[in-house]
């Protein structure tokens, strides 16, 4: 499934570990399919995390991360850039296609083997040419079950419908007369 990622920078008031309360501008990636699926998604979620503060999206952007690789256990995200390595056979050329990754470890050492691990199934060769802790706090891909639970009001879900094609919604007997032709 092809995802497209997007960042989001947000500005909220903050509790630090010391007890005190600091605005902080953090960025968050999230799976969605335009950018306004993004900004959705993104309010759902920080009223989710900030429970009633107020907070403001600073900016929506598309990302270039072509793929996450989120573990388990991790503190920081990491932002991998690799070259895929191809061959032109017109022109007889090597060709580099860069392409970027987000990895969750704990140390830099981790994300490279995990890095590693994860891109094993690639048949062609390939460069890590930086790997580096990125600036987002959090992932939140696309997870089915969202968009199941907000069915607009007045509408059902089609799983849950009788299925009787008798129904016709411009009947006489839904209330709608056939127009008379003068």
């Amino acid at each position: 499934m092809l995802q497209t990622w997007f960042t989001a920078k947000v500005k909220y008031l903050k509790i630090t570990e010391g007890g005190s309360e600091a605005m902080v501008k953090e960025q968050f990636l999230l799976d969605a399919v335009s950018y306004t699926d993004a900004e959705a998604r993104i309010i759902g979620k920080m009223q989710e995390l900030i429970k009633g503060g107020e907070f403001v999206i600073d900016a929506i952007t598309k990302s270039r991360i072509a793929e996450v690789f989120p573990y388990d256990d991790g503190e920081w995200w990491f932002k991998a850039t690799i070259n895929l390595v191809t061959i032109d056979e017109e022109a007889g050329k090597e060709k580099r296609i860069t392409s970027h990754y987000l990895i969750m470890a704990d140390d830099i050492n981790e994300a490279l083997a995990r890095l590693k691990e994860s891109l094993e199934y690639l048949v062609i060769p390939y460069h890590i040419t930086s790997l580096a802790v990125s600036p987002i706090v959090d992932v939140f891909p696309y997870e089915p079950k969202e968009s199941a639970e907000k069915v607009p009001e007045g509408f059902v879900p089609v799983e849950e419908t009788n299925d009787n094609t008798d129904f016709t919604p411009f009947s006489e007997e839904n209330g709608w007369e056939e127009p008379v032709n003068r």
